[in-house]
């Protein structure tokens, strides 16, 4: 099973709006926000959609309009230019991890299955999360656990992770739940899910993707291009507010003497989009999402 797209309509609507635009799907994964693109392309319009999970490849849709490129959209700008794509009309990316990655158990995204402990969304980079939790020192991992967990206890866990390693490396999923079975049993299933996405923030650079991600976005739309972000924790929604806001993701945006500034985007709602009641119950993994819209000035 792959990701259930979530916010699909929605999402789809905010980003076609001329249907013999080039749209650009930065996150691939089973292919239902691209093939729901596609529904609304006339035979003059392109779709290029991104994923740098070997998996995805299997999901290839089969359109003359479509072309899917095998790599992390951190790359976004030059891999459109190997294709003499300049300037689009949309970018949707939807920064949720896939079902599929999490089903798949050894792939150790999972806090409910045991697996290598690994994380990572391709499977041929070098870094995963064997290596952060056994080589990283005690202040790295207090900061990612504290910056992309958000978890209080961070010096503690970290503390306890190199106490441990000392005597045996620390190699699977379960072998790093059981370090914290200390903790009350109402406070498990939040902690772990902090304590994995902020592993899984450092494995695969996601904020610091992101970032890089959303000013490629902003240089190649057009003006009056559209962004489409679907964010999953508030770190990311926090950095896809900031810029659609003023270009920036810290800082503040110079001002004339009047006090106003240059825009980047125009927001088409003021507050973020989230599923409603009904696409919850059916896909869980929608509650969190919040997705924002903001069109190139």
């Amino acid at each position: 099973m792959y990701h259930n797209p979530v916010l699909l309509k929605q999402s789809v609507d905010d980003l076609v709006t001329n249907p013999d635009g080039i749209y650009v799907d930065c996150t691939f994964g089973g292919g239902g926000h691209s093939r729901e693109i596609l529904s609304r392309l006339s035979d003059k319009g392109r779709l290029f959609s991104f994923d740098q999970d070997l998996d995805a490849l299997k999901n290839t849709i089969d359109d003359p309009r479509f072309t899917l490129i095998n790599q992390n959209f951190r790359f976004l700008e030059n891999s459109l230019l190997m294709y003499g794509i300049s300037q689009i009309d949309g970018v949707l990316a939807d920064l949720g991890v896939s079902s599929h990655q999490f089903d798949e158990a050894e792939r150790g995204f999972s806090t409910r299955s045991n697996a290598p402990l690994d994380m990572r969304m391709n499977v041929m980079q070098g870094l995963d999360a064997k290596r952060v939790i056994n080589d990283y020192d005690e202040e790295q991992l207090a900061d990612i656990f504290y910056y992309y967990g958000e978890l209080r206890e961070a010096r503690k866990l970290a503390r306890d992770i190199v106490h441990h390693r000392k005597a045996k490396s620390i190699e699977t999923t379960e072998d790093l739940k059981k370090l914290f079975s200390y903790l009350p049993p109402h406070k498990v299933n939040k902690f772990y899910a902090q304590l994995f996405q902020a592993i899984r923030i450092e494995v695969n650079q996601e904020l610091e993707v992101l970032k890089e991600m959303l000013i490629q976005a902003y240089n190649v739309l057009k003006p009056e291009g559209r962004l489409v972000v679907i964010s999953y924790h508030s770190l990311e929604d926090r950095l896809v507010k900031r810029f659609l806001k003023n270009g920036m993701f810290e800082g503040e945006p110079e001002r004339d003497i009047y006090g106003n500034y240059k825009k980047a985007f125009e927001l088409v709602k003021s507050k973020a989009i989230i599923p409603d009641d009904k696409e919850i119950e059916e896909n869980s993994r929608a509650r969190s999402a919040k997705m924002r819209t903001g069109i190139k000035v």
